[in-house]
């Protein structure tokens, strides 16, 4: 009788509720590939309702819309476009458009979704600002230019992030960061 090493032996292979007997695809939403034209598109149309004034309605639409099945440079654009339309929204707005669509027939849904691009956007780092240069001038002293421009977008668009988180989180009972960690769509990353 051969000799049998207990220890090679997958007993992982034999449980009939191990992974290694079904396909673990069935655990993942099945997303529409998107392109990147697509997400284009979709964020010229959002622009389109924000430029006529329209924020509800761009937000909405934004959020209606998320690109899951983009690839990585198409979900940048789309978190670019929502955090243009939050930041194109007064603080006085916020309110009146959480509680409108709040009441919307998918109100959780959309609130679920924008928690997830506010967490989003701010781990997005800001783009690198370009250095900028000295200039040498005729008396010996140098043009530095001002100290706002390093920055200073960066400052006011984590503000208005964080003003909206609080917004929707004291809006939303349901709507914790825990939740929307475990929801099986936080597919928003890369």
């Amino acid at each position: 009788m051969a000799e049998i090493n207990w220890r090679t032996i997958n007993v992982d292979a034999l449980d009939p509720d191990s992974a290694y007997n079904f396909d673990l695809s069935t655990f993942t939403p099945n997303v529409q590939p998107v392109s990147t034209a697509d997400v284009q598109t979709l964020a010229g149309q959002v622009k389109q309702l924000l430029r006529g004034g329209d924020q509800e309605g761009a937000l909405a639409g934004a959020l209606e819309n998320v690109p899951y099945g983009a690839d990585a440079q198409g979900k940048d654009i789309h978190l670019a476009t929502v955090t243009e339309i939050l930041q194109s929204i007064r603080q006085a707005e916020m309110t009146p458009i959480l509680q409108k669509m709040h009441q919307a027939h998918n109100g959780a849904e959309l609130c679920d979704t924008l928690m997830k691009y506010l967490y989003k956007g701010m781990a997005t780092p800001p783009p690198a600002q370009p250095a900028r240069a000295s200039t040498a001038q005729q008396g010996g002293f140098s043009q530095i230019g001002s100290r706002a421009g390093a920055g200073e977008g960066q400052g006011h668009g984590m503000s208005v992030l964080l003003s909206w988180h609080e917004k929707v989180s004291s809006r939303q009972e349901g709507c914790t960061p825990s939740r929307i960690a475990a929801d099986s769509k936080s597919s928003l990353s890369k």
